[in-house]
């Protein structure tokens, strides 16, 4: 195409969900109710982990950043989605866009890395309980936090740079809900080989490797605990591992699915609904699956509110 015939692209247009206008309300106040509740989860236990000293340990240290993660993950795509659903205009501005691109992934790496973190933390913590405060020094724990952050911010920054190499013609409308890498470059109508090549390498490196990673650890964890000769060691071994794993294959599961295998019959439909469980449905139960529902974080739930009632005496 010339560059006469090219068209700049100032805005694109987000179709949304394939939501019939009668049940629109419905789920609008659906999105709305898990939007607020993966906020307010998420929010709870960053505040408890900060205020609470008894939990100022590995575990904690990568959950407060993991709830971080999950509440502005959530945060990147939710409100645009919920503004789209109750306005008449789906646009969304060139830079805006390619800004919402660079913190989804940004985020979403992070999500990955830091659920390595946790796996092995837990691997360590069963597998080698007399040498864990060694093994996890805070050093070790504060460098894999500083090197998920920016390995995160590295990979993110490398997809935008190379978006925005790209030409964008007479096409600008996503079918999506959010701007989705794989949208956009469908849209592109310019060379997008690059592109898809550091996806394929890249993003088998952020998102397949730390899903084999983290299913190594909890294999391990499931070997140890099988070892041990008790009916209770069955027990700990599916409450242990078995909710952690089925949210950690939610989230990769989907990913790998959309991204790294796309099926040529995939339909906008299903594509949308895979992104949504990843989106919005593990943020959400990440905070109920990792801790609210532990002892650790109900007690200090609880000395946080003695402390509030100490206050008020």
């Amino acid at each position: 195409m010339s560059e006469d015939n090219q068209t700049v692209i100032s805005k694109f247009l987000l179709l949304g969900l394939p939501i019939p206008p009668e049940h629109q309300h419905l789920f609008y106040v659906l999105f709305l109710a898990m939007y607020l509740t993966t906020v307010l989860g998420n929010l709870i236990i960053i505040i408890l982990i900060l205020l609470d000293s008894h939990l100022h340990t590995p575990m904690y240290l990568f959950l407060s950043n993991l709830s971080f993660s999950d509440l502005c993950f959530s945060s990147v795509t939710m409100p645009k989605l919920l503004q789209n659903m109750q306005s008449q205009d789906p646009s969304i501005p060139y830079a805006v866009c390619l800004t919402q691109m660079y913190f989804f992934l940004f985020f979403g790496d992070l999500e990955s890395f830091l659920l390595v973190a946790m796996a092995y933390d837990r691997y360590v913590a069963i597998c080698f309980p007399l040498h864990y405060t060694s093994i996890m020094s805070p050093k070790l724990c504060v460098s894999l936090v500083v090197l998920s952050w920016v390995l995160t911010t590295f990979h993110a920054m490398l997809h935008t740079l190379l978006l925005t190499r790209l030409s964008f013609c007479d096409k600008n409308v996503i079918p999506h809900f959010f701007c989705d890498l794989s949208a956009l470059l469908k849209l592109a109508c310019s060379d997008i080989h690059i592109n898809e090549l550091v996806v394929l390498i890249i993003g088998g490196l952020v998102v397949v490797l730390p899903f084999l990673l983290i299913i190594g650890s909890y294999a391990q964890i499931v070997c140890s605990i099988l070892k041990v000769p008790a009916t209770r060691g069955i027990h700990k071994v599916f409450s242990t591992c078995g909710s952690h794993l089925s949210v950690v294959s939610l989230f990769f599961g989907t990913i790998i699915g959309l991204y790294l295998c796309p099926s040529a019959n995939n339909s906008t439909v299903k594509d949308t609904v895979m992104s949504m469980m990843y989106t919005v449905v593990t943020p959400m139960l990440n905070p109920f699956i990792y801790s609210l529902r532990n002892r650790d974080m109900k007690g200090a739930l609880k000395r946080v509110f003695q402390k509030k009632s100490l206050f008020r005496l």
